[in-house]
């Protein structure tokens, strides 16, 4: 069960770090509001996350079998998908999401639903989810339901650690934070992303 938890944050940072819309969004709030702010709003992120993420892995529950009668050439396919993600995050240029903040009388509760649904529009993240629940292993016929929520607790716990991160760092670093830190944090991400993903794919051949 720890162990499906630990796979779980690994997933829920993985999901959450590049430089989207969502990112852009909290630093935004983060430089104008403040960290909590930021942090809110990454929230609001997570637990749109959290639905995808349940909303994949009870898919992938009702096709278990098929899942583990073909678990290597999954774990490839679902490679290959993180590959193309991380190389997508490697080249992308935030300077391209970012849009003057207009909603400083914003609250709270407000940060988090805008969040939440800014993130819910992206639908595409379920394919990155199968990519990184087929790579993981995540859905097993030995989980048991419990395993499962326990992995899922994880991904969200990953997701709210990473915009804890960081939202302090660029709270911490704000007079100094600029485009050109966005776009090294965006490459470091990507390549990191990629690396896991070989590693997987090799894992995945031998």
């Amino acid at each position: 069960m720890l162990e499906l938890f630990h796979t779980g944050i690994i997933i829920g940072v993985l999901v959450s770090c590049p430089m989207g819309p969502t990112g852009m969004l909290c630093i935004q709030r983060t430089l104008a509001k403040g960290q909590l702010s930021g942090f809110i709003s990454g929230v609001g992120a997570a637990f749109s996350d959290l639905f995808y993420a349940t909303v994949t892995s009870l898919f992938m529950g009702l096709v278990v079998n098929f899942v583990q009668a073909h678990q290597r050439p999954l774990q490839i396919f679902g490679s290959i998908i993180i590959i193309v993600f991380g190389y997508y995050i490697f080249r992308n240029n935030p300077l391209k999401s970012l849009q003057r903040n207009q909603e400083q009388k914003q609250t709270l509760v407000q940060d988090f639903v805008t969040a939440f649904f800014l993130t819910f529009s992206n639908v595409l993240i379920v394919i990155l989810f199968i990519g990184l629940f087929a790579q993981y292993g995540f859905v097993l016929p030995e989980h048991s339901v419990l395993m499962t929520v326990s992995g899922l607790v994880g991904a969200f716990t990953g997701a709210v650690l990473w915009w804890f991160f960081i939202t302090f760092i660029v709270s911490l670093m704000r007079r100094w934070f600029n485009i050109r830190g966005l776009k090294a944090l965006n490459k470091v991400m990507g390549i990191i992303i990629m690396v896991l993903a070989v590693v997987g794919l090799v894992t995945g051949f031998f």
